[in-house]
């Protein structure tokens, strides 16, 4: 059966790509229409698209196999980004009056705007999270209508790097199919997993992927602090490698005996094997070392990110674990005897209620769902006057339109750049010319004052032409300085200067008699 009315979201993992497309009810829930995914270890990495070909390749087949299960055309689709290029920054903006002034929404949204252009060389802001505005002395979450002498608001700013979009977008054009939108994949996620207690009381979200684990810190429904570190799942697998196991038959020990935690085994257990198929076989304690060494490595890195936040104090909820990492067993006690936080709970399911199709209730599907629930337009290629499947042809004549437009705009941000680079090298050049002018400059006044204290007054006073006839505004006063005081000592220092200084010093002395 068709169906023209559904939302489409994709996450780009550094395991699998997965796409599915689903229906908002009007009870809040969500009907699941279709699910796919593609494995992308071979171009993916840590979250970030490095091979874009391959990425296309498999983005093309999710949508296909969306369309299919759905019967229906997708025109677009919803992203979740994210990557070990994103983190948070913290940034405060102030205005002083000259006297007490009521807030107004222009003046709020002038300190969103002020923040928003903060200098970030080769990065952007992917979102801001508004955090308080301090008002006079104290502090509100909505400063509108206060009258106060003075405001500073304080933001939350998530950055990455300006590649992270064009190279999704680039993909997704070559796929057929446009970006909805782009939505931090951490705060979908957040949507996804934690309830509104856990966001209001103050909890660490902690994504554990197969390459990064994110970090997201909530206290009183605001975001407070990201960060995406880069050690995940397969940093295990290939601990496990270390010792010249397979990689395939590491990740096999890791998915069947691994433990992020184990008690301290009895004697009697010193010696107990795991075995692979009869092919591999591994001490029990050899696995156990080398698996806690890097599950308590990832946890001191989110422990000390949760310091970094200055919110470690106020985790009244505690933490909440969620994403394919998270499924080692005894992960939630590793998490309590490292970080001392007793309240550990592991999302393997969603608080949003789904039906139709089932997904993985892994934790692994946590981000998409909080896509779908991001998610507002109609991701299906229909005609709004018919309510039907459109012709392809004049969507595909427009999309070329599109690409060919922002082909030129490209071209002339690309024309516009090149300009600016010869400017300022120009500049730059100009510069180096003035300074050596100067320098040049320098060295002849240097060697006129060096002269001067020799007593070769002419030698010193044919430097200083030469820094004259250099003709540099700025050094011209130091010149006539230069020149008048050499001047003055060569006429001191003549037989007839000298015999001057004679007569004036003998009245001088006679006077005093």
């Amino acid at each position: 059966m068709t169906v023209t009315d559904f939302i489409v979201a994709i996450e780009l993992g550094s395991t699998d790509i997965t796409g599915v497309a689903g229906r908002k009810n009007n009870d809040g829930s969500i009907q699941i229409l279709a699910y796919a995914s593609e494995h992308s270890s071979d171009c993916i990495k840590k979250g970030v698209i490095y091979n874009s070909n391959k990425t296309e390749q498999c983005l093309t087949s999710i949508l296909h196999k969306l369309e299919e299960q759905t019967g229906a055309s997708i025109k677009k689709a919803y992203v979740g980004i994210g990557g070990q290029s994103m983190y948070s920054v913290e940034n405060y903006v102030s205005r002083q009056f000259s006297e007490e002034t009521k807030i107004s929404q222009a003046l709020v949204d002038s300190l969103m705007k002020t923040n928003r252009e903060m200098a970030l060389p080769d990065k952007e802001i992917l979102a801001v999270q508004p955090q308080e505005y301090r008002v006079g002395k104290d502090f509100t979450s909505n400063p509108v209508g206060i009258s106060a002498e003075s405001i500073e608001g304080h933001f939350l700013n998530i950055i990455a790097r300006r590649s992270l979009k064009d190279k999704i977008k680039q993909c997704f054009r070559q796929s057929k199919c446009e970006v909805a939108d782009y939505l931090l994949a951490p705060l979908a996620t957040a949507d996804a997993v934690l309830t509104d207690n856990e966001k209001r009381s103050g909890c660490a979200l902690v994504d554990l992927g197969a390459e990064t684990t994110t970090v997201s810190i909530y206290k009183n429904n605001i975001l407070r602090h990201v960060a995406v570190i880069p050690l995940g799942g397969n940093n295990i697998t290939k601990d496990i490698c270390s010792i010249r196991i397979d990689m395939e038959d590491a990740e096999q020990l890791k998915l069947r005996f691994a433990c992020a935690y184990t008690e301290p085994a009895d004697d009697e257990d010193a010696n107990e094997e795991y075995s692979l198929d009869g092919k591999i076989t591994l001490k029990a304690q050899d696995l156990e070392k080398i698996v806690e060494a890097r599950v308590n490595e990832i946890i001191k890195n989110v422990q000390n990110q949760i310091k970094l936040s200055h919110y470690g104090d106020d985790l009244l909820a505690g933490i909440v674990l969620t994403g394919g990492a998270a499924n080692m067993p005894n992960m939630d006690e590793a998490f309590r005897q490292i970080t001392k936080i007793e309240k550990v709970r592991l999302a393997k399911g969603s608080e949003v209620a789904l039906n139709g199709l089932t997904l993985p209730k892994d934790g692994t599907c946590s981000t998409l769902i909080g896509l779908l629930v991001e998610g507002k337009e109609n991701c299906c290629r229909v005609d709004p006057k018919r309510n039907s499947q459109l012709d392809f042809i004049n969507d595909l004549e427009e999309q070329k339109q599109e690409e060919d437009a922002e082909k030129i705009k490209q071209e002339e941000i690309d024309k516009q750049n090149r300009i600016k680079r010869i400017q300022e090298e120009k500049e730059r050049q100009e510069k180096e010319r003035v300074q050596r002018r100067i320098d040049e400059c320098d060295g002849y006044l240097t060697e006129a004052k060096n002269l001067s204290q020799r007593n070769e007054y002419k030698k010193a006073l044919k430097e200083i032409e030469k820094a004259r006839l250099m003709n540099i505004p700025e050094k011209m006063e130091e010149i006539d300085n230069l020149e008048n005081e050499i001047s003055q000592q060569k006429k001191e220092d003549s037989w007839l200067g000298k015999f001057a200084k004679k007569i004036t010093n003998a009245i001088d002395e006679s006077m005093k008699d």
